[in-house]
């Protein structure tokens, strides 16, 4: 197995100090809209929420990391179902992520293929291409491996990554609103899985009009 490759994504239209009205908020506080003046607010929050959340997983050691990413990837078996004649897009793990690479492997034996995510540009959707076990490789945004060349596809189920989520299926990424920007810009909705550990739950990711939700949430748990 290739190794995790490091590095961080920058936060987009963040800031840096902490947020000052989060406890003036209902501790069973969901989905309920933040008016637009606190906007601001939830952005601080959210990069304060996401450094410790990463944090926290980066201090997973690599025998419970993977013993996580296994039972993940059996939970995906049974919420995807069928692979066969499906593409699936998945990702390339970085920053103690959930490695489902192994899992990717198995999807195509079994007859399914297998998408990976690349940025194009900072504020452009992502395009997905095809990836297979040996297809050349080349480093991309943040380091991240991804395929050299190909076509852009449309996969039918999209796994993504989540540092955080909620209780209403609301995934917290880095930041960079590619994810959402991608779903909004699909011709198709794919079915749409976020995965991560169960230890990145929180009451609410505080969602805004252009957060999009995952169609099911998928852990270790």
């Amino acid at each position: 197995m290739i190794s995790d490759e490091k590095g961080a994504p920058p936060e987009t239209h963040e800031y840096a100090s902490p947020p000052c009205f989060m406890h003036e908020l209902s501790p069973d506080y969901q989905a309920q809209a933040v008016s637009r003046d606190r906007w601001p607010d939830v952005t601080r929050w959210r990069k304060a929420e996401r450094t410790r959340l990463i944090d926290e997983r980066l201090l997973v050691g690599a025998e419970e990391r993977t013993a996580k990413s296994e039972r993940i990837a059996a939970a995906l078996d049974e919420a995807i179902g069928k692979v066969s004649g499906r593409l699936v897009s998945v990702y390339w793990p970085f920053r103690g992520e959930p490695d489902l690479r192994n899992w990717a492997v198995r999807v195509i034996m079994r007859g399914g293929r297998i998408a990976l995510p690349v940025v194009i540009q900072k504020a452009w959707p992502l395009e997905f291409r095809v990836w297979s076990p040996g297809d050349p490789l080349e480093r991309g945004v943040w380091n991240i491996l991804v395929p050299s060349h190909g076509p852009a596809v449309q996969p039918d189920v999209v796994i993504a990554p989540v540092v955080g989520f909620d209780d209403a299926n609301y995934r917290l990424g880095y930041g960079g609103g590619f994810f959402d920007r991608t779903l909004a810009a699909m011709p198709r909705r794919p079915l749409v899985i976020g995965v991560g550990y169960t230890g990145s739950r929180i009451p609410t990711i505080y969602p805004q009009p252009h957060d999009i939700p995952m169609d099911v949430i998928v852990t270790d748990e």
